[in-house]
């Protein structure tokens, strides 16, 4: 469960940077019920709210060669510590530690394989005004082709807790992330091992997605085939998870839509 009292690696806040700022409000706000809040006029990007709160921000993406994409921060203490274990265990600085004004202080990375996410230290911000709820995150989910490796990795980056479930029908390990020294109900998300041809969105680098919660999976995908995005599986009735589909927006950025079991 992601609460908004964010503790040290938690997610707290996530972006997606588009080619068109006006086309993806447009898309998100038909599939998720956001509002989209431009910033300055000499920016191209601002924020999705939901009934008010903010939930994500929105950018153009200007980065050459780059894929569109949702990028997950993950509340640290200290950018510049998270910034020498990130290089210390393989990863790859792709932004430097930064201040974002008076808000807090951020920096992107690669794992050693290439799958991409953030961190953010507290300032005036702590993160997104509202999550686990309709309309918001949920979830966070890493694909990857070295599972060991990834838990090795962002274990000693953000020293998070591990545990193993098996898959329905026999399909392998998900692996479950909860915060350091937090209680289980604090779990917010998961990593599974997959095969080349599930990672080719990302040209066979790993990568992360967010899980938005709805109140009607099959009638949010609805909304994605109706404006511009593809559903790439789903929707699907998992077993004490939910009805979920995993869906691109109309740029191929991915984000998994999930109506929970206890609704």
């Amino acid at each position: 469960m992601i609460t908004t009292d964010f503790v040290p690696g938690s997610p707290c806040m996530l972006d997606v940077g588009v080619p068109d700022v006006l086309a993806a409000a447009s898309f998100y706000g038909a599939v998720l019920g956001w509002d989209y809040e431009p910033m300055a006029e000499e920016v191209e990007g601002g924020m999705f709210r939901k009934d008010g709160k903010m939930v994500a921000g929105l950018g153009k993406l200007t980065e050459e060669g780059a894929r569109p994409a949702w990028m997950i921060y993950y509340t640290v203490a200290d950018a510049d510590a998270a910034t020498r274990a990130v290089e210390a265990g393989g990863g790859t600085v792709r932004v430097a530690p930064m201040d974002i004004e008076q808000w807090g202080r951020m920096a992107q990375y690669s794992d050693p394989l290439g799958g991409q996410f953030a961190v953010w230290q507290p300032g005036e911000s702590k993160g997104v005004d509202l999550v686990d709820a309709p309309g918001s995150l949920c979830w966070t989910e890493l694909y990857t082709s070295d599972a060991a490796g990834a838990r090795q990795f962002y274990g000693d980056v953000f020293g998070w807790r591990f545990s193993d479930m098996p898959m329905p029908g026999g399909e392998g390990t998900y692996t479950l992330i909860t915060p350091a020294g937090q209680p289980e109900e604090r779990m917010h998300g998961g990593l599974l091992e997959v095969g080349e041809d599930a990672l080719s969105l990302a040209g066979g680098r790993p990568y992360w997605h967010p899980v938005f919660a709805v109140p009607d999976c099959d009638a949010a995908v609805a909304q994605v085939n109706g404006n511009g995005g593809t559903v790439q599986m789903g929707p699907v009735d998992a077993e004490g998870v939910g009805r979920m589909a995993l869906c691109l927006d109309p740029f191929k950025a991915d984000f998994v839509l999930l109506t929970p079991t206890d609704g």
